[in-house]
């Protein structure tokens, strides 16, 4: 298992995951063509092999090659893996245009479209219909997969042959892939789990401690899997690396930002003033709006993320939203 020294990957996106991948693929040895929004990231991979706003102390291999023309990035490309922001990955996969029919294309974004509340790989079967799609999800850090350490996730693709192609051409002994049919459930569960992670970190921040911690993760994974389940994925998927690994990584790890942008709120910050610092971006604050709407259209309870959505956009302090979560009526755990 792992990459081949003639596999050649487009990686849309310079961003933190976007290096990540970047990086394991070429240190594993392929070659790879990486897309950046900013003109200094591209400049500065170039110039010192580094890149100057994300993961900056870590070097890049000399075989990722980067790139200001999306176009570029995947012209040659026998792989597409695609990591940029969801609220703007309609618009990038729109900016590539056409890639060669039968290159398969990878999600790794964990997210759904803000307008129409679409998963990534959903919009990938719309916009380029002749090309294999796949999602990449798991408690994966980009740091740490930068650094080569120990790291499991799972790539998700309708055709198991696909999948199997996908792990073997990705995967190595330090990033092991496993396979899932279940694309629905593997998404769902990539994109949910950011806004638990908001919960947890104000749980956190309002110092509630590890038992009020551990109950959110638990809960927070049950809603999550009543609304994949809704959406046609599978309940066993959530049990899964996508599901509880995601899950317990983000709302417990000192690098996950949606747990820092909770902590914040807690100590009273705004959103806008966390976002303001830093260029990433806590996906959980875009994710939660879109899956109040799924929750709405096909009749799912999702109250931490009603919660979430309250403290986010209703002005909703977070001692509130937390004490409206512990005094819901008692009830069976598995409802």
């Amino acid at each position: 298992m792992g990459t081949d020294v003639s596999l050649r990957v487009g990686v849309v996106g310079g961003g933190s995951w976007g290096m990540g991948l970047a990086i394991h693929l070429a240190r594993a040895g392929a070659a790879v063509r990486l897309w950046a929004r900013e003109p200094e990231v591209v400049d500065g991979i170039r110039a010192a092999r580094h890149n100057p706003f994300y993961l900056t102390d870590v070097e890049c291999p000399p075989g990722i090659d980067p790139t200001g023309d999306p176009a570029a990035a995947v012209r040659e490309a026998e792989i597409v893996v695609v990591v940029v922001p969801s609220e703007f990955f309609a618009g990038t996969l729109k900016g590539i245009g056409r890639i060669p029919p039968g290159v398969p294309i990878v999600s790794a974004t964990k997210g759904l479209d803000p307008e129409r509340h679409v998963r990534m790989t959903e919009i990938v079967a719309e916009q380029l219909p002749g090309n294999p799609v796949a999602a990449l999800s798991g408690p994966t850090f980009a740091r740490e997969v930068a650094l080569g350490r120990p790291t499991a996730c799972v790539v998700a693709a309708a055709d198991e042959t696909q999948a199997a192609r996908l792990q073997a051409a990705l995967g190595t002994r330090e990033f092991r892939l496993y396979t899932n049919r279940d694309v629905v459930g593997v998404e769902v569960g990539g994109a949910l789990k950011n806004v638990i992670a908001i919960a947890t970190g104000i749980a956190d921040g309002l110092g509630l401690g590890e038992n009020a911690r551990a109950a959110l993760i638990t809960r927070g994974l049950a809603e999550i899997t009543r609304l994949a389940v809704a959406l046609g994925g599978q309940a066993r998927t959530l049990a899964g690396l996508a599901g509880m690994g995601d899950l317990v990584l983000t709302c417990t790890g000192t690098l996950s930002r949606n747990r820092g942008l909770g902590m914040a709120l807690a100590r009273g910050e705004s959103q806008a003033a966390v976002e303001g610092q830093s260029r990433m971006i806590a996906e959980g604050a875009r994710t939660v709006t879109s899956a109040l709407a799924l929750a709405h259209r096909h009749g799912v309870s999702l109250p931490i993320c009603t919660e979430v959505g309250a403290v986010l956009f209703d002005g909703k302090s977070p001692r509130e939203a937390l004490a409206s979560l512990l005094s819901r009526a008692a009830r069976p755990e598995e409802g």
